[in-house]
């Protein structure tokens, strides 16, 4: 085989000539069929001798001419290449003379062409076809994600606008505003200048991003694949020759008398190295005055913020320390990631070029098959990791890095079962799955939305009444700052530096100011609005009166006085029942009451089977007039001296908890089925207060594992979860939540 002196690198030197590339071997391809075609023709003239081998040799010469400058240099040559013809070209040729000179052939050898050259070449042709299409949907791929992340870029510049003229509207607003609304325009202005330095932030990293990837399409992924295109077409050629190799070893078998001609002929095949045609293409087809696209710059808003510098101020910089915080913490798992699929590439070339060199029996196509997806992969990882270290970069270089000290939270997505506010707007909540975000260590919760924008101040792990003393804070803290006056608020100007600006002669911004909107959603939002947070309550200096509170989609219990009598004289003092509230409480009825979540009460009529309790609260920010709240909201403590408190139905009072209950004789119960695996104990019963389920145990039942609970024959208890098929199902009693046996229980 020829040595060539410099290797020619179609990636170094045609930049970004892909279509010019891929039409040359896609035209390579095709040839196959041609060779296949001729050994099929070939098969059928031996049997009629030399007459016709003649007449075949000049078709195929007269094909040759044709294509030969097609296949030397491409359809579209930049250098024309005269009467040059590529080494493939040449050991064709001689391959067709060398056939003219042949007079005989055999039967055996015609069957021979088919089964073992036309057929070969068949199955070869398509393989090279659907990897070189593979090659052409990378490519459009590529081309793809290129145009996307200059769309992209432009819908985030267009967004970058629109706020910016959102806020402009705005300032605009406020002029126009009467002095009774002014307050409300104005915190919407801030906020909306809050949200157009985000913005900007966002547009400037995109830049950034959107840069660094078209320097890599141009520079590495165009490279790469114009490289893997030239060693498909090298590979082709190198299995050609093979080929041409068996048939002239078949040839030489056969026809004895033309062992000398076949001999110069296979002599000249091996002398067609892949590279040599590789080499005449780049020669002819090198682009010389090539320049890539210019980068991206920032374009300013003609509304707002003419400078490229990122916002600066408290809100910005939380936003932007969140962002590297996520970025830092993924970079060291990307690059692990790029290094392990960067090694199975390798791997995969390795063991592609010990197969050209005769090492390897493996199929080289199935081969360059596994390098493509390998390589595919690693280009997916190569990508988040330059973008995660493109707005580490970003960042870093304008504000420093601002993460160290930082004590970011541990979120993870999470379905909220009761009524949950967000701790940074105080805002509720909302939606059919009402999901959110919860800190596993200190319990912050907040919107999806308002991730980035939490402050990286975690306390750390905390226990449960620290996560409710804390969640009690935070949420007073997000009323009083929702409902702190716009004048308190900093002036900022478009990179989001200010000074203070006082407006004493403004009236305060109220969040009652714009909750009241709310009333006409689902029930219980608007009183809900002026509840009690842990003994801080958030009303509006105006209000008169509470907003009425819809019924309609609420299932009303009978009357909680229909099943109580009346209390007695001395139901107070130190035999009083207290208890703890596990959730808040809205009231949406008559003789309901609302109560935080975490005050202390003192029951004043125990629950007598309809699920409801009257209770007084304890704490001095609470209303003191009892009233009723569900059972299923609260945690009760062992009354000091129990003794019934309904005459209409002290069966039910006493089997509510079992705590008055006596100790019925110890029973052994049925056999349980082994648990599968550990069930998660839910702490909402029934989903509310108004679809209490209740069981009553068989037997009594000691706890002998993770997640069980116990349980005392006769007691009453109240049904979480039932048996799911696997024998156990979740209830609540005198000794906690857990599971039990759920053959040891019936429904009562």
């Amino acid at each position: 085989m020829a040595e060539v002196d410099i290797a020619p690198n179609f990636g170094a030197e045609l930049k970004d000539g892909f279509k010019n590339a891929n039409a040359w071997v896609g035209g390579g391809i095709q040839w196959l069929d041609d060779i296949q075609a001729f050994y099929r023709e070939r098969a059928v003239i031996e049997k009629d001798y030399s007459a016709k081998l003649a007449a075949l040799a000049k078709k195929y010469f007269d094909k040759k001419l044709k294509k030969s400058s097609s296949l030397s240099v491409g359809d579209t040559p930049t250098v024309t290449p005269g009467s040059l013809e590529s080494a493939s070209m040449t050991t064709w040729t001689v391959q067709l003379s060398t056939l003219e000179s042949r007079a005989a052939e055999h039967e055996r050898f015609s069957q021979q062409l088919v089964s073992g050259l036309a057929e070969p070449l068949k199955n070869l042709a398509a393989r090279y076809e659907d990897l070189r299409k593979q090659h052409e949907g990378y490519a459009t791929k590529l081309e793809k994600e290129r145009d996307s992340s200059y769309g992209d870029l432009k819908k985030t510049k267009g967004k970058y606008d629109s706020v910016c003229q959102e806020v402009e509207n705005k300032r605009k607003k406020i002029e126009s505003s009467f002095d009774h609304g002014k307050t409300k325009v104005q915190g919407a202005y801030v906020q909306q200048q809050a949200d157009m330095r985000n913005t900007k932030n966002t547009y400037l990293i995109t830049i950034n991003v959107t840069n660094k990837q078209k320097e890599r399409y141009y520079y590495e992924y165009v490279p790469e694949l114009l490289d893997a295109l030239q060693a498909l077409s090298e590979a082709r050629t190198a299995t050609l020759n093979n080929i041409w190799s068996a048939a002239s070893t078949m040839e030489t078998q056969t026809l004895d008398r033309s062992l000398q001609l076949m001999s110069h002929l296979s002599s000249e095949i091996p002398r067609n190295n892949p590279v040599l045609d590789s080499m005449m293409f780049v020669r002819h087809n090198a682009l010389q005055q090539w320049q890539p696209p210019s980068d991206f710059v920032f374009e300013p808003s003609p509304v707002w913020l003419d400078d490229n510098s990122m916002a600066s101020d408290p809100q910005s910089r939380t936003f932007l320390m969140n962002i590297l915080s996520k970025s830092k913490s993924s970079l060291g798992a990307l690059r692990k990631e790029c290094e392990a699929k960067r090694r199975e590439v390798d791997g995969a070339k390795r063991v592609r070029q010990a197969i050209r060199e005769g090492k390897d029996k493996r199929d080289e196509v199935e081969v360059v098959r596994s390098m493509f997806v390998h390589s595919e992969s690693l280009h997916e990882a190569e990508r988040r990791r330059v973008t995660a270290e493109v707005e580490v970069e970003t960042i870093t270089a304008v504000m420093g890095d601002i993460s160290v000290g930082m004590r970011a939270h541990r979120f993870e997505n999470k379905t909220f079962k009761i009524p949950t506010n967000c701790d940074l707007c105080s805002d509720r909540i909302w939606g059919l799955s009402a999901k959110g975000l919860s800190c596993m260590d200190c319990g912050y919760t907040c919107h999806l939305k308002c991730e980035l924008k939490v402050p990286a101040d975690c306390p750390g792990e905390l226990d449960k009444d620290a996560r409710k003393a804390a969640k009690a804070h935070r949420q007073v803290e997000a009323q009083n700052m929702a409902a702190a006056p716009a004048g308190a608020e900093m002036a900022t100007n478009g990179n989001g530096n200010g000074t203070s600006s006082h407006r004493d002669s403004l009236p305060s911004l109220q969040r009652s100011d714009t909750i009241g909107s709310m009333n006409t959603l689902s029930s219980g939002y608007a009183a809900s609005a002026h509840r009690s947070v842990s003994g801080a309550t958030v009303t509006s200096p105006a209000e008169t009166k509470p907003a009425p509170i819809s019924k309609g989609h609420r299932v009303m219990a009978p009357p909680p006085a229909a099943y109580r009598s009346a209390p007695d004289a001395d139901d107070s003092g130190s035999s009083e029942q207290k208890g703890k509230m596990l959730y808040a409480y809205t009231a949406n009825g008559d003789g309901e009451i609302s109560v935080a979540e975490g005050i202390d009460f003192a029951v004043v009529e125990s629950d007598d089977g309809s699920g409801w309790l009257r209770i007084r609260p304890l704490s001095p920010f609470s209303s003191q007039t009892p009233g009723l709240v569900p059972t299923s909201y609260t945690e009760l403590q062992p009354r000091p001296s129990p003794r019934p408190i309904s005459t209409l139905s002290s069966a039910a009072s006493n089997s509510t908890t079992s705590l008055n209950s006596t100790t019925a004789p110890r029973k052994q119960g049925p056999a349980v089925a082994p648990r599968r695996g550990k069930r998660t104990v839910s702490t909402s019963a029934g989903g509310g207060a108004l679809g209490v389920k209740y069981v009553e145990a068989l037997y009594t039942y000691e706890p002998s594992g993770d997640g069980e609970t116990g349980m005392t024959a006769g007691e009453r208890l109240v049904l979480i979860k039932d048996d799911e098929g696997d024998g156990w199902c979740t209830v609540r009693g005198s000794k906690g939540d857990g599971v039990v046996p759920a053959g040891w229980v019936k429904a009562v």
